[in-house]
């Protein structure tokens, strides 16, 4: 038998490689350059209470209103989709929002941080775990997306601006890349 220990270690290791914050800090930094800065603490709060209501609400709200995870994913990825595209070619898809807090909303706190990718994995995750176990995983991840954007503007200062539009346009193609992979994973839901 798993010990609780083993299985939060487990959930937290699988929501952090979805969440992904590491390879989002491009995407954060572009978001906060073009905003005028993000509120760490609010883009935390947000996502971690999408995730948490989304634990325990998420596949009944779903289904209440006749949509099945696949479609939630599907039009999660097509924002994945844009935010890369607009990484990549430089061109602003988002506009800048005048109000500092609405971008800590979209498309920080959702789709990237707590988008369909995360929230269907945390879905899927409840087939095989209590959902204290998530829960505890959730928080532990909502600490590591804190100490990541507390830490963007180091970041972005020892990476330079050479350096940013290098990295934006390698994450921005990674970007792409998983919403090709969300769109097609899930694309079988539109034939049913």
């Amino acid at each position: 038998m798993t010990s609780p220990y083993n299985e939060i270690l487990t959930v937290t290791f699988t929501l952090f490689a979805v969440i992904d914050i590491v390879g989002s800090i491009p995407t954060l930094i572009s978001i906060k350059q073009k905003s005028g800065g993000i509120k760490a603490w609010l883009a935390t709060l947000v996502s971690g209470a999408l995730m948490v209501l989304f634990l325990f609400f998420g596949a009944g709200f779903l289904k209440i209103l006749g949509l099945d995870v696949r479609f939630f994913a599907v039009g999660g990825s097509i924002v994945i989709f844009l935010v890369g595209l607009e990484m990549v070619l430089g061109h602003e898809i988002f506009k800048a929002e005048k109000n500092a807090q609405a971008s800590n909303m979209v498309p920080i706190a959702f789709p990237l941080i707590a988008g369909s990718g995360t929230l269907t994995t945390i879905i899927s995750l409840k087939a095989n775990y209590d959902d204290w176990i998530i829960t505890m995983g959730i928080l532990i991840n909502l600490v590591v997306i804190y100490i990541g954007l507390l830490l963007l503007d180091p970041i972005e200062r020892a990476l330079g601006e050479a350096g940013l539009l290098a990295v934006r346009k390698f994450f921005g193609v990674i970007l792409l890349a998983i919403a090709v992979k969300i769109f097609s994973t899930n694309l079988g839901a539109f034939g049913k």
